[in-house]
């Protein structure tokens, strides 16, 4: 079938509209968008909304789309399909004024049949009902409307139908892979084909591996066409080298071409087993991985593809090399950045089974839902190289009950039976799955849960603290003696057994344990808390069988407001604040900035050999705070304190080295144990000092890496930079600038705030302008931001005219400072 983006041009009108005709009748216009389109991320935010601070205080609401197109008289024969990535949360398709579609899952991509409802050689209307008006539906910043991308369909009789190309890896190593091509081949005339199809594997060299096939196909008929294609020395696809082949299947009529696809695909092969864990291509991989929501931050859940390829490029960046999708299935444009990128991906399910998290999620329609859902899920990432695991769920609640231990086994195996070339997990979290079991526990290990809380200075257990008591269960040395209880044990068995790879959240303290219980299984640690890597670190090096972990989060997001802030005023957290915004408990903030989290997180994987320096706030210097198990440590890497000189201050080395120094002015200020046996960590206290702030490291009495901080002069400049040098005139292309605060030597201010103005003229406008502050106020609409630890940014999007834009930018009150970018638009 022939594929054609569907995302221009759209109509779109806040609330249920019947017709455009209703609206003109009113004197109201509706608004051109391009898709993707996000409608929650434009609402104004509202106090007393009932998401509360799980949407970042975003509303819901009912949006409505139109978008007219001509249909030739031709298409009359054929058949005409359009594919919606994700409409979020019900959708209702009708063309021409019928409903040819609903559809209940706002993170599943559905198909639409259209042909029977079109008007040949006329103008055609499509209409889409976006429903998010049932509040309280999602944990998470959800956004609203057709937030993934919409694709036209048009196929002749005899056709390669939609998902009908099956890619497999059958062998795969340095000198030969084996990689099966099967394709459907459906002929819906009335009169049979003789037809030749034709498989191609082309490597980025250009190198074509070609096999063919001669099929009578029968009138009304379907079949499956299965071909083997050898490759010598083939182009291995890994997590270091993710090379892509294109994959082009063509059906043939004699000389007539009447249908082809193309499918980029990586070669690889996963195995996996309990002596020596999860293999690519023979060669072990420990998984270092980052949960991650859907949304851009400033964009909200819009799934454009420059979006979710600098997401991606990012967490690989850091040093991740896989990503778990929480807590529904994975969009398509996030898994080509993927693949292109070289990132594992777990794509996951649902969040929910039967029971609610919240008052209108989708517990309601699971049980109905469920096996179109998994259908949907399969065919959307069998050809993915990067997807090696699927998540049957996330902390479900009845997980240690007997129904939910067969509802586990029911998903695991319709997963299985789908596709037997990956493997099945589920995010089991013990204080769901014990339930009312957890009680006995909590009285039992009291004196831990105590101990480990004085460790901490808080005992208050009082409003969201009370959770917080819960999730002590979970962490230190409470939280390995609650993971390794024997209730725990029982609650979890029956579901462990009947999925491939364990995969337990927060639970560190049982995963060698399990090794004892299942020596067959291996366990990942599905979800973690950032602070825990040095020590669940240990533990994924210590078993093969311990296959890594999902730490919680790699990158900060939209909703879920206030679960990591550090609250100085007394609020606690998980009390839905406004104006709280994000969660702010990424390793990388919504700007893209590195936290000094993330610097750490490297070191412990082996990855970085310099230290690293962290300051806590100096500006927050022995003021108490709210702490979460979620949450690290409020630092940055910044020696630019202006007012403080004098003042203490608390600075943090990183390093894998056994030992470090730390240099102010040049002047020393002691060695101190670091490495793994000191937790990665050697901690200085000092008085605050203007100049250079250095750190070295050392093993067996040489010095290994240094890294340093210098204090920014008092002139503050603004740096921009474009992550592109040009944009492709689509509509959707994006273009991120990044800015900061520095000085004329370019040494980063992330003390100071400056407001920063945005214009753009010419082919694009501004899609999208903020900056990382949790608590901020303003619109990601608006052309003026402050900026926040030093930084802002803006995206930039096309227009769909060869041109240029140009974007002029500059610091309130600095208008002779400005600085203009030009990118061609081509």
């Amino acid at each position: 079938m022939i594929k054609a983006d569907f995302n221009a041009k759209w109509q779109f009108v806040k609330g249920y509209v019947p017709s455009l005709k209703v609206l003109q009748i009113y004197g109201k216009k509706a608004q051109e968008v391009t898709l993707p389109h996000d409608a929650m991320i434009h609402e104004t935010r509202d106090e007393n909304t009932k998401n509360g601070g799980a949407t970042g205080f975003y509303p819901g609401g009912m949006y409505t789309y139109f978008k007219t197109f001509s249909v030739p008289e031709d298409w009359e024969e054929k058949i005409v399909l359009l594919e919606f990535e994700g409409v979020y949360e019900t959708a209702m398709v009708y063309i021409n004024g019928a409903l040819a579609k609903t559809n209940r899952n706002g993170y599943t991509n559905f198909y639409v049949d259209i042909a029977r409802y079109l008007n040949f050689g006329e103008e055609n209307e499509i209409k889409v009902v976006a429903d998010n008006s049932a509040e309280e539906n999602s944990r998470w910043y959800s956004g609203s409307g057709i937030y993934r991308g919409v694709s036209l369909y048009v196929g002749e009789p005899v056709q390669i139908p939609l998902n009908g190309v099956r890619i497999t890896t059958e062998e795969a190593d340095k000198d030969v892979a084996v990689v099966e091509i099967s394709t459907k081949v459906l002929n819906r005339s009335r009169k049979k084909e003789k037809l030749t199809i034709i498989a191609k594997l082309e490597d980025e060299k250009h190198r074509v591996y070609e096999d063919r096939v001669h099929l009578t196909g029968f009138a009304e008929s379907e079949n499956t066409v299965h071909q083997q294609i050898a490759i010598e020395h083939p182009m291995l696809w890994n997590c270091d080298t993710p090379h892509l082949y294109q994959c082009t299947v063509q059906i043939y009529a004699g000389d007539k071409l009447l249908d082809e696809q193309t499918i980029s695909y990586g070669i690889r092969k996963i195995t996996l087993d309990a002596l020596r864990g999860l293999r690519i291509n023979g060669e072990p991989v420990k998984l270092r991985g980052t949960c991650v929501h859907h949304d851009h931050g400033i964009l909200g859940a819009a799934a454009y593809e420059d979006a979710e390829l600098r997401k991606c490029r990012l967490i690989k960046e850091a040093g991740f090399n896989s990503i778990r999708s929480a807590h529904h299935p994975a969009g398509k444009a996030f898994l080509d950045a993927c693949d292109k990128v070289g990132l594992l991906v777990m794509d996951e399910l649902t969040d929910m089974w039967t029971v609610h998290k919240n008052n209108h999620d989708f517990a309601f329609s699971f049980l109905d839902e469920y096996q179109n859902m998994i259908k949907n899920m399969v065919e959307k990432d069998y050809n993915h190289a990067c997807v090696i695991l699927y998540s049957v769920g996330n902390e479900i609640q009845e997980i240690g009950t007997e129904r939910g231990a067969e509802l586990n086994r029911m998903l695991c195996n319709a997963f299985k039976e789908l596709d037997s070339t990956r493997f099945t997990t589920n995010g089991m979290n013990a204080l769901n799955a014990a339930g009312a079991k957890v009680y006995p526990i909590m009285q039992e290990l009291a004196p831990l849960i105590r101990k480990d809380a004085e460790k901490v200075g808080t005992n208050d257990n009082s409003g969201s603290n009370a959770i917080n008591s819960f999730m002590k269960l979970m962490e230190g040395e409470a939280g390995d003696a609650f993971a390794a209880h024997p209730i725990i044990t029982e609650v979890l068995e029956e579901s462990s057994e009947s999925m491939d790879i364990i995969g337990l959240n927060y639970l560190t303290g049982r995963h060698l344990l399990e090794g004892e219980l299942h020596p067959n299984k291996c366990v990942l640690g599905t979800e973690t808390f950032p602070a825990d890597i040095a020590r669940l670190w240990k533990v994924v090096n210590s078993s093969n069988r311990v296959l890594g972990d999902f730490t919680w989060t790699g990158y900060d997001y939209l909703g879920e407001a206030g679960c990591g802030i550090f609250y100085y005023d007394g609020k606690s957290n998980f009390g839905s604040h406004y104006p709280d915004r994000t969660a702010y408990i990424g390793d990388i903030d919504l700007a893209g900035y590195r936290r000094p989290v993330s610097f750490f997180r490297e070191i412990v994987y082996g990855l970085r050999t310099e230290p690293y320096i962290a300051v806590e706030r100096v500006d927050k210097y022995g003021k108490k705070c709210s702490k979460t198990p979620w949450m690290f440590k409020d630092n940055i890497a910044s020696w630019t304190w202006c007012g403080y000189e004098g003042k203490p201050a608390v600075v943090d080395v990183y390093s894998n080295a056994p030992e470090v120094e730390l240099f102010l002015n040049g002047r020393s200020l002691g060695r101190k144990p670091a490495g793994v046996e000191h937790g990665f960590t050697a901690t200085f206290e000092l008085n605050y000092e203007p100049g250079v702030l250095e750190a070295a490291s050392y093993q067996n009495g040489m010095e290994t890496g240094r890294c340093q901080l210098g204090t920014a002069d008092e002139d503050v400049q603004i740096h921009v930079e474009a992550d592109k040098k040009e944009l492709q005139a689509n509509g959707e292309d994006l273009c991120f600038l990044t800015m900061n605060l520095c000085d004329a030597k370019g040494t980063a201010n992330l003390y100071e705030k400056r407001r920063i103005h945005i214009e753009i003229e010419g082919e694009g406008i501004l899609a999208a302008f903020g900056n990382a502050d949790p608590q901020s106020i303003e619109s990601y609409d608006a052309s003026c931001w402050e900026t926040y630890d030093g930084y802002a940014l803006a995206a930039v999007r096309a227009g769909d005219k060869k041109g240029a834009v140009s974007v002029t930018v500059w610091m309130e009150g600095k208008e002779e400072q400005k600085q203009k970018i030009t990118i061609p638009v081509n």
